[in-house]
C-alpha cells in the first residue's frame, strides 16, 4: 500500500546560485526557473531560502488504487532557521493536477492545497534531517575555507 502523502521535490539551496541569465541556448523551461530563481531570491534573499523545483504531492484517501487521489504539482521558497535545522515558511505555488475524487468540491481543493504547502514542510524538515541541506553547507564551507585560504582568487590560478 502507498503512503497517504507522497512528496517529491529537487531542492536547490539560493545561496548556491551563481547567476540568474540563462544561456543564450537555454529552454524555455530553464529560462522560466532562471525566472522564478531570480523572483526568489529577490524577494527572500539567498541566506536559508531553497527554492522547491519539480514539486509533486499526491493524497490517497481511500484503499483503491484507481479511486480516491488528489495530486498537486509546486514550486517555490522553503524558509529555515538561522542554522537551517527547521523549515520556517514557505511560499508556494501549488496546483492541481489530477484527481480520481469524483466527490471533489472547490473548497476541498482550497483546504488541500493549503494542507499541500503544510505537507511540503514537514518533508522538508525530513530532507533536512536527511542530512542534504548539511551536505550542501558543508560544500559551501569548503568553497569559503578555499577563497580565504587563496586570499580571494579561487579558481584564478592566482
Amino acid at each position: 500500500m502507498a503512503e497517504n502523502v507522497e512528496i517529491s521535490f529537487t531542492c536547490i539551496p539560493l545561496r548556491s546560485v551563481g547567476r540568474f541569465d540563462p544561456p543564450l541556448d537555454a529552454t524555455e523551461q530553464q529560462r522560466r526557473l532562471s525566472a522564478e530563481l531570480h523572483r526568489a531570491v529577490d524577494t527572500h534573499g539567498a541566506h536559508n531560502a531553497f527554492f522547491l523545483c519539480n514539486g509533486k504531492c499526491v493524497f490517497r484517501f481511500t484503499n483503491h488504487e484507481s479511486l480516491g487521489m488528489v495530486r498537486f504539482a509546486f514550486y517555490g521558497t522553503v524558509l529555515t532557521d538561522a542554522d537551517d535545522r527547521k523549515t520556517i515558511g514557505s511560499d508556494l505555488r501549488i496546483e492541481l493536477q489530477s484527481e480520481t475524487c469524483p466527490w471533489l468540491t472547490a473548497a476541498a481543493v482550497a483546504w488541500l492545497k493549503e494542507t499541500a504547502e503544510q505537507a511540503v514542510r514537514v518533508e522538508f524538515d525530513h530532507y533536512i534531517a536527511a542530512g542534504d541541506v548539511e551536505m550542501t553547507i558543508d560544500r559551501l564551507r569548503q568553497l569559503e575555507a578555499e577563497l580565504e585560504a587563496k586570499g580571494g582568487f579561487l579558481g584564478m590560478g592566482l
